[in-house]
């Protein structure tokens, strides 16, 4: 009854384009269909997107991950990162708009499923403190509690700590990113013990080359966890693979 009576004087609307919906938290038909979600065939290491299964070969990796093969084990994204997914992403990250992510948060179970089933907990990738304190929350804790509340998976927010802050990393080549984030994180100490021998799940909001995920993952693999996979809500797509 108190929801039938809130629903009446705020009616639900689209978190995306403020149209009219039938229960709160829900995207608007138009919305649900312009939402590009990432399906095979993408690349079996990072999950970035293929146009089509040629593009990966026998082994299915994508160019960067020929290149260079990232640190962590697997990553899997829900979203691709374009303007659909700016208009769910951006506002979660920037706007305050936190209840995002109990619509972006279904769509990274369904993602990840099989890197659920094997993970021990989930960590999330850290503010640097300066950050945090002027955005009031971590967009990667949010998302990383509201996957674990759906998986049943455990989260540890505090595991990780960024030392510094780093530039942003939006224009830079994904050399310059690997070189900017490199020793930038590390494991705190009291929370080492709780990843020996444990298998993790990072979360993060949006990858793009992976050179954070990596930085993240050399040091809990450091600290002692048998593998680090990676879950985010969107993959920004590789122009080379367009």
């Amino acid at each position: 009854m108190g929801r039938v009576a809130l629903d009446l004087l705020l009616p639900p609307r689209c978190a995306a384009c403020d149209n009219p919906v039938s229960v709160q938290g829900q995207l608007c038909a138009a919305c649900f269909g312009g939402t590009n979600f990432i399906s095979p065939p993408f690349c079996s290491r990072c999950g970035v997107p293929f146009a089509s299964i040629e593009q990966g070969g026998v082994d299915a990796l994508c160019p960067g991950c020929r290149e260079h093969l990232p640190v962590f084990r697997q990553a899997r994204a829900a979203l691709r990162y374009d303007q659909q997914g700016r208009r769910l992403i951006l506002p979660l990250k920037h706007g305050d708009r936190v209840e995002l992510a109990q619509i972006l948060a279904p769509m990274m179970v369904r993602a990840a499923s099989v890197l659920l089933e094997q993970a021990d907990v989930l960590i999330p990738v850290p503010l640097h403190r300066r950050r945090l304190f002027q955005r009031k929350y971590n967009q990667a804790a949010v998302l990383a509690f509201a996957v674990g509340r759906i998986s049943g998976r455990p989260v540890l927010p505090d595991a990780l700590e960024r030392t510094r802050r780093t530039d942003p990393l939006d224009e830079k080549t994904p050399e310059e990113r690997a070189r900017e984030v490199a020793g930038s994180f590390r494991v705190r100490s009291l929370r080492a013990a709780r990843l020996a021998g444990r298998t993790v799940l990072l979360i993060d909001d949006v990858m793009t080359s992976g050179s954070t995920a990596s930085a993240c993952a050399a040091v809990l693999l450091e600290a002692g966890a048998a593998a680090v996979d990676v879950l985010v809500a969107a993959r920004v797509p590789d122009p080379r693979l367009s």
